[in-house]
């Protein structure tokens, strides 16, 4: 009995212990998050006003091109005007409707395969994954595309479902990590809605700049209505590729992230390489990616749920399971722990390392440019 009593109380004593390290995780992640947030705060100029429900910002509350670092995109002021529409579509009466209609028009281009560098000319018949699928190259990109254009409007509203809002905590938890300071430039890669593009718009202040960017033209144009009403003066709004990162200069920021992203790029070694290529030196870059748990009970639990729940969830939510069915396929072939740490270090980053959050279930992978 003696020894069943000791067995029973190591146990719970591992519980207990297991408890306290989550709690003092999320307590440093958020002390550090707000040490970080008044060291900004002190140094950074009171943001403007903030215009809450307007969609239609004047161009004079957004950066100026000449206030912009070099080789960075005025992506707020750009416009992709609708050269399909002929004035001779509209009858008199159809006038005042037109112009009404004029700041609803789509901003970006809407192109799937936007500067997509696979094509049948460059890879052939080269294969690679989509979900548990093999496709073409090719193919992927507008693939990818299809889906989160399909869960755009949604998005948001799913990660709550999903992570039951943990998702927070981890996004909170990458963002102490960056050492993000007032005055800094900043590339959110994949950055969809504009969760991380939000809190850096905030921290760099006023004479800081942040851009987000996202190769899906139905995420993009979702963070820019949401950080737009936020007041989010220093921001900007790129549709770019993270394979090649055209539109960006060599070395013009000071921190890249890419947050749930990567595991859709189609060539993931040419994206790190890129990310390494526009990185100032002495900049960082953090990946806030699903990963692989490292306790096996709840790595079989987490399958179980990924598998059932998330379609279902999907299908209900956003009247899409496929979608869904997809990202949790996507989350499994995406590299493990330390196999994307030697990717990074293979791209050129030095001093790698990475975070386990909730037991493995994602990781922040963290390098340094030298």
């Amino acid at each position: 009995m003696t020894n069943n009593s000791n067995n029973n109380t190591d146990l719970d004593s591992a519980a207990t212990h297991h408890v306290d390290l989550q709690d003092k995780l999320i307590k440093d992640s958020i002390n550090t998050n707000q040490s970080i947030t008044a060291q900004a705060r002190q140094s950074a100029v009171p943001d403007r006003p903030i215009h809450i429900g307007s969609n239609n910002s004047d161009n004079s509350d957004f950066t100026q091109v000449q206030d912009l670092p070099t080789g960075t995109p005025q992506g707020q002021q750009t416009t992709m005007p609708n050269h399909n529409t002929s004035k001779n579509d509209f009858n008199s009466a159809d006038v005042s409707s037109a112009n009404t209609q004029t700041t609803k028009q789509t901003l970006f281009n809407q192109r799937d395969d936007i500067n997509n560098p696979h094509t049948a000319d460059t890879d052939g018949n080269e294969q690679t994954h989509f979900g548990y699928k093999t496709v073409n190259k090719a193919e992927k990109q507008a693939r990818v595309a299809d889906v989160f254009t399909s869960v755009a409007k949604k998005y948001d509203i799913m990660n709550d479902l999903m992570s039951f809002g943990i998702h927070r905590l981890w996004k909170r938890y990458a963002i102490s990590l960056s050492g993000v300071r007032a005055g800094q430039h900043v590339l959110d890669i994949a950055g969809g809605t504009g969760d991380l593009a939000k809190v850096f718009s905030r921290e760099v202040g006023k004479q800081g700049h942040v851009v987000l960017s996202d190769i899906n033209a139905a995420m993009l144009e979702v963070g820019r209505e949401r950080l737009i009403n936020a007041g989010c003066n220093n921001v900007d709004f790129v549709l770019a590729n993270a394979e090649t990162l055209a539109p960006f200069d060599d070395e013009s920021f000071d921190l890249i992230t890419i947050s749930f992203g990567l595991r859709n790029v189609t060539d993931k070694d040419a994206a790190l390489k890129s990310m390494y290529r526009v990185l100032k030196p002495g900049g960082r870059l953090l990946i806030l990616e699903f990963s692989k748990p490292v306790f096996e009970p709840l790595s079989k639990a987490y399958d179980l749920y990924s598998f059932t729940a998330l379609p279902v969830m999907g299908k209900l939510i956003a009247n899409d399971s496929e979608s869904y069915q997809y990202l949790a396929e996507s989350i499994r072939m995406h590299p493990d722990q330390q196999t994307l740490k030697q990717m990074m270090q293979q791209a050129g980053f030095e001093n790698c390392d990475y975070h386990n959050l909730t037991a493995g279930i994602v990781a922040v992978h963290r390098g340094f440019k030298a």
